[in-house]
């Protein structure tokens, strides 16, 4: 129902489907940062993933826009599996597919994170602050996987750096930090990122120790730079986790 009240009433008046997947095609290499957080076209993510994005605009925007929505909703299917109406009907997930931001790509980065760490890369490469998931590995001692997710994405950061080291400079002065410190021109749930994260932190920690998987994508979404709505969308990775976690622990025939 939400999910038609946006398509029927709110995308004709507003005119906003793909608001943030726009940003994704339309991302400008040499100044990437120009908009502030909230603008149309604004892109906060770092200069990888800025490189990342950067082929898309060799395709229209209405090719680029159904491939990317194929991509968002095959990997809602993914992660919820037998669960898939489940995780369409929660509204969060709606509103990710209407904007088409990157949430429901976190959540399938975050679930498989717990057992292919080097997909940590993708969450602390773009979003950045949500990679507190990973006092998952430092409480239980998981020293290699805590390894491998850390040195995989400090090898990309090292070869973007010598590829773009003045885009780095600019993403830190005009993207992280206006971000981190002020308004953005969108609608949030307006709880700063320094009473958040410590928050984040603390329960991840928490689940860490009890061995509760639940926290790490709910301190993930918590831990959003800016708490959108459509970024509660996170939470959509508690079926695969624990479809993965059922998987690892059944016993060989």
């Amino acid at each position: 129902m939400f999910a038609a009240y946006l398509s029927v009433v709110v995308a004709p008046a507003a005119g906003t489907v793909g608001f943030d997947a726009f940003a994704y095609w339309s991302v400008d290499l040499k100044h990437p940062y120009r908009l502030v957080a909230g603008e149309l076209g604004a892109f906060p993510y770092t200069p990888v993933a800025a490189r990342m994005f950067a082929p898309a605009a060799l395709l229209s925007w209405q090719t680029f826009w159904w491939i990317w929505m194929a991509l968002l909703v095959g990997t809602a299917v993914w992660l919820g599996w037998r669960q898939t109406l489940l995780i369409l009907a929660f509204p969060p997930v709606a509103l990710e597919l209407y904007h088409g931001n990157i949430h429901l790509l976190l959540a399938a980065a975050v679930a498989l994170g717990l057992r292919y760490p080097w997909t940590w890369a993708f969450v602390l490469l773009t979003k950045v602050t949500p990679g507190v998931g990973l006092l998952w590995f430092v409480v239980r001692r998981e020293w290699g996987q805590l390894a491998i997710a850390l040195g995989v994405t400090s090898a990309l950061v090292a070869i973007s750096f010598v590829i773009d080291g003045r885009l780095w400079r600019e993403w830190i002065l005009d993207g992280l930090l206006p971000v981190a410190s002020g308004p953005v021109q969108q609608f949030y749930l307006g709880v700063p990122l320094i009473v958040r994260l410590p928050l984040a932190a603390a329960l991840v920690i928490w689940g860490a120790r009890t061995d509760r998987t639940w926290v790490v994508p709910a301190g993930a979404a918590l831990a959003l730079p800016v708490l959108w709505i459509s970024g509660l969308s996170i939470l959509a990775a508690i079926p695969a986790i624990e479809r993965l976690q059922v998987r690892t622990e059944r016993p060989e025939s």
